[in-house]
C-alpha cells in the first residue's frame, strides 16, 4: 500500500536553524527542519519497495568504495552531486478516471538514431512496454524541455503510472514517444528485464523502459511537497559519468555504464551518515535532501555528463518552485566533497547491458541522450 505520512509543526526547530542558543549537535537530522505546514505526502511504491528502505545500521561498505569515490574526484568539470531542477529531469503530472486518454504512437528512428542505436535485430523503432496504451495525457502536457523530453503520469485512484522518453506533440496534433511503460504504483518499482526481452548488447529503450538502468523514470526522484513537509523517506535517484561496463545490481535491470571498473548502475551511494551537516551553508530544503542522502542513499540509474541528483520538474506548476530553496551547481549539496560519500556493498551483480556508447565512443560524440 502507498504510505501516508503526516508531519506536524516543530517549534523547536527554528532556534537550530537560525542559530538561537540552542545546544550544538554533532548531526542534522529530520527534525532540526522547520517544517512549513501539515500536509499529506505519498510515496511511489510498495511500502517494502527496495527504494523505500532505510540503509540498515549495520550494513556494509562495498571494497571498492574508496577507488569508486577516488573516480568521482575526477569529474572533469570539477563539480561535485548537485540536484538538477530546470532540466534534465522528470516533471510528474497527476491525473484522475477523468482523464482523457490517447494513443501514443512508436518513435521510428531516423537514419542517424539508426547509427547511433546498433540493435542486434536491425529494429526500426523504440519499444512501448505491455498496456502503455491508450495513455491518460493531460492537455497541457509539457516534457523536460531538454532533448531527453522525459515525461511521468501518476493515477493514484487506479494506482498506476506511466513514463516516457522522447515525449513530442506532432504537427498534426498527435504524440509520440520514444519509450513508454505503465506499471502499478503500489508495486515494487522494478522491471523484470528477461519478461520484457532485454537482449545482451543492446540498448533497455527498445523494450520499453525510459531508463538506462531499468527502473521507472521517477523512482528516487525528489518531490517538492515531501521536501515542503520536511521529510523524505526514500531512496533518491542520480546519474554519473563513471558508470561501470556490463555490471548492474538490483533495482537496476540493465545498464549503459560504458567505464571498465566503473560504478554499477543500481548501486546505492550514501552520504557518511556521521557527518555533520551543520558545517555545510545548506538551506532548509537541502538539509531535508541532505538527512535522506544519510538515511536512505541515492541509487545510480543513468550515465550522464557530471554527477546528477534528480528533483522534480515544475515548469508547469507555477505555484510551486525550487527557486531560492535548492541550488543545482553553485552551493548547497553541490557544495559537499565526494569524500563524504560511500558506496554500500554490490552483491548479485549482473554482467550484461548496452554496448553502444563504449563501442562507439558515441558520448564523446555528442550524440548520447
Amino acid at each position: 500500500m502507498i504510505r501516508t505520512i503526516k508531519f506536524s509543526l516543530v517549534l523547536s526547530a527554528v532556534s537550530l536553524l537560525f542559530g538561537c542558543n540552542a545546544p550544538k549537535s554533532t548531526k542534522t537530522s529530520a527534525d532540526d527542519v522547520v517544517i512549513k505546514d501539515q500536509k499529506e505526502v505519498r510515496r511511489f511504491f510498495s511500502e517494502d519497495s527496495f527504494w523505500n528502505q532505510p540503509i540498515a545500521a549495520d550494513a556494509e561498505l562495498d571494497p571498492r568504495s574508496d577507488k569508486w569515490i577516488k573516480m568521482l574526484e575526477t569529474e572533469p568539470t570539477k563539480e561535485n552531486f548537485g540536484i538538477t531542477w530546470r532540466q534534465w529531469t522528470i516533471p510528474v503530472y497527476e491525473v484522475d478516471s477523468n482523464a482523457k486518454t490517447v494513443n501514443v504512437a512508436h518513435h521510428y528512428l531516423v537514419p542517424q538514431e539508426k547509427r547511433a542505436w546498433n540493435t542486434i535485430h536491425d529494429r526500426e523503432k523504440f519499444g512501448h512496454g505491455p498496456n502503455f496504451n491508450p495513455v491518460p495525457l493531460p492537455l497541457n502536457a509539457k516534457p523536460d524541455p531538454e532533448g531527453d523530453a522525459h515525461f511521468a503520469i501518476v493515477d493514484w485512484n487506479r494506482m498506476l503510472a506511466w513514463d516516457m522518453w522522447g515525449l513530442k506533440q506532432l504537427k498534426d496534433g498527435t504524440w509520440e514517444s520514444k519509450t513508454g511503460m505503465c506499471y502499478r504504483l503500489d508495486g515494487d518499482g522494478t522491471f523484470d528485464g528477461e519478461a520484457l526481452g532485454f537482449e545482451d548488447n543492446e540498448s533497455v529503450h527498445f523494450h520499453g523502459p525510459s531508463r538506462a538502468a531499468g527502473v521507472p523514470i521517477f523512482a528516487g526522484l525528489i518531490m517538492y511537497d515531501e521536501v515542503m513537509a520536511g521529510k523524505i523517506e526514500h531512496k533518491l535517484s542520480c546519474a554519473t559519468r563513471f558508470g561501470g561496463y556490463k555490471e548492474f545490481v538490483y533495482p537496476a535491470s540493465w545498464t549503459d555504464g560504458y567505464v571498465n571498473g566503473g560504478l554499477p548502475e543500481g548501486c546505492v551511494i550514501r552520504l557518511d551518515p556521521k557527518l555533520d551537516l551543520k558545517q555545510f551553508d545548506l538551506t532548509k530544503e537541502e538539509t531535508v535532501i541532505a538527512v535522506a542522502l544519510q538515511e536512505y542513499g541515492m541509487v545510480i540509474v543513468d550515465i550522464a555528463q557530471g554527477q546528477p541528483i534528480y528533483a522534480e520538474g515544475l515548469w508547469d506548476q507555477p505555484n510551486k518552485t525550487w527557486e531560492g530553496k535548492l541550488r543545482e551547481w553553485d552551493g548547497g549539496i553541490n557544495a559537499i566533497p565526494y569524500k563524504h560519500f560511500q558506496v554500500m556493498k554490490v552483491e548479485n551483480a549482473v554482467f550484461k547491458g548496452d554496448n553502444r556508447i563504449k563501442n562507439q565512443g558515441m558520448f564523446d560524440e555528442g550524440l548520447y541522450e
